[in-house]
């Protein structure tokens, strides 16, 4: 019986941090929100101890900061925290390439490739194309088979949210990013899990080394990235 307890509980601790961890993602709840423990009890219905929990995981996830008497608080990260994380998602965004090129299904790449058209179909609207841009993005961590990798990936986006909203701003971004979506696509088609993985090296760090080269040289003064939408 008390397991029974143990794993309600865990549930409960899991919607509410998945759900929080969700409107961080889009964008809904900006760097500096705060999040009030009985704000998530009174909506979720829940007790003190899995409100409490969900923010402790979201904490270790660096999504939120805990601050004494004060709650949580939606997490901003450096410009130095963003070149680092970068560095290392591009590393598994690749991986989750290579392995989706061994493991898609046939029905799996047809929805790579419809992902694809969606994101070719948005060109001109940003939003749109974020929107693609994640959904394309999505099918491959699906099609890598490796749920720890993908959800790693995106908690990584998710304290990366901020910054990486400017780029679909620039038409010539989205032209060059369409392009690198379709040689992931390509590779991924024929499983070339060489090609796929380099396509999506070229395709994270496209147009960033140099810039990042620059940001990881200077000294940090704490200078933090915003994770809401551009004002």
């Amino acid at each position: 019986m008390n397991t029974g307890m143990s794993e309600e509980k865990k549930s409960r601790t899991e919607t509410i941090r998945s759900e929080i961890e969700q409107e961080i993602l889009s964008g809904h709840l900006p760097s500096g929100t705060q999040i009030d423990e009985q704000q998530l009890i009174d909506r979720f219905g829940v007790s003190r101890t899995p409100a409490r929990e969900a923010l402790i995981q979201l904490a270790s996830a660096g999504l939120v900061t805990l601050v004494p008497r004060q709650g949580a608080i939606v997490s901003s990260i450096t410009l130095r925290d963003y070149v680092a994380l970068s560095e290392i998602l591009v590393q598994l965004e690749s991986l989750a390439a290579r392995l989706a090129s061994r493991r898609m299904t046939p029905a799996e790449r047809d929805a790579l490739e419809t992902a694809y058209e969606a994101c070719a179909a948005a060109q001109g609207d940003a939003e749109a194309y974020r929107a693609a841009n994640d959904e394309f993005h999505g099918v491959l961590y699906e099609g890598s088979r490796n749920d720890i990798l993908a959800k790693q990936i995106r908690t990584m986006r998710a304290r990366m949210r901020g910054m990486r909203d400017y780029r679909f701003e620039h038409p010539a971004r989205v032209r060059a990013s369409l392009a690198e979506h379709k040689a992931v696509l390509d590779a991924i088609k024929v499983g070339d899990e060489d090609a796929a993985a380099e396509a999506m090296v070229r395709h994270i760090s496209a147009g960033g080394n140099v810039y990042a080269d620059m940001i990881a040289a200077m000294p940090d003064d704490g200078a933090a990235v915003s994770r809401g939408r551009r004002p």
